[in-house]
């Protein structure tokens, strides 16, 4: 199936590694140039170098900080720059810390709605302009099941993964005119380091082993299993393709069928 992304210009934030970087290399996959950004400069070259020996793919590294305004200008002129365009924009950052409410103070709240929501509006800001011009584009942002169903050790991502589902349904009818389509995936548990990370950290606790948490996990997954990176990958492709131009203000479960609820 040919998905009509060829050629086209995109932009994967964090993308040195998880979900980020599965996307990144699935575009490529499929004839897109991409532009890689994190903050870790040495992993993303690392990152980089990978997809461009497995896809066979144009790629190209930019170091950024998507919780700083000018990094975000910087990064989406740089994939401007280098491709002529900005077809495909996908909002993606690492997650907050996990622990329960009282943990947290005001200021844990800032920075989490700075790292997921702020990031994604700043992102936005600077590519929308670019995708107006050519009347085509696709805006893809990465949240969590968290954000439609909320997870009791989670709450600074239940609060900040909320609003970019809030954000980007607003967006998608304000940028409906132009061709450009806004979408959310929403993933659920899936095998990448930030899981990894919730695990040890479930241990750390003393509330059980890292076996126990997976355990818990498969048990609340009705496919039984946590998903791979290159499957929540195949849905923001196909977001991002030609054949999803009449879906726009979706947040879509990539979940195993973790979310119980209709919404």
């Amino acid at each position: 199936m040919d998905l009509g992304i060829k050629d086209k210009a995109a932009l994967v934030a964090a993308s040195s590694r998880g979900l980020g970087k599965a996307v990144a290399a699935a575009l490529c996959r499929e004839g897109a140039k991409v532009v890689v950004c994190a903050r870790d400069e040495a992993r993303l070259a690392e990152a980089r170098d990978e997809i461009a020996r497995e896809t066979g793919g144009e790629v190209r590294a930019f170091r950024a900080d998507v919780t700083k305004e000018a990094d975000v200008r910087d990064v989406v002129r740089f994939a401007a720059s280098e491709f002529g365009s900005l077809d495909i924009l996908v909002c993606n950052a690492g997650g907050p810390p996990s622990g329960p409410a009282e943990d947290f103070s005001a200021d844990d709240f800032r920075k989490a709605v700075e790292l997921n929501l702020l990031s994604t509006v700043r992102l936005c800001r600077e590519a929308v302009p670019l995708m107006k011009e050519r009347r085509w584009g696709r805006i893809i942002a990465l949240t969590s099941v968290s954000a439609k169903q909320p997870i009791d050790s989670l709450i600074l991502s239940n609060a900040a993964r909320a609003g970019v589902l809030g954000y980007a349904k607003t967006l998608s009818g304000a940028l409906a005119g132009f061709g450009i389509t806004v979408n959310c995936i929403c993933p659920g548990y899936t095998k990448t380091e930030r899981v990894e990370r919730l695990a040890e950290a479930f241990a750390g606790k003393g509330l059980g082993t890292i076996e126990e948490f997976y355990g818990r996990l498969e048990k609340a997954i009705p496919l039984g299993r946590l998903g791979k990176p290159e499957e929540v990958a195949a849905a923001a492709v196909f977001l991002a393709s030609e054949g999803a131009a009449y879906i726009t203000g979706t947040a879509l479960q990539v979940d195993g069928g973790f979310i119980k609820g209709l919404f």
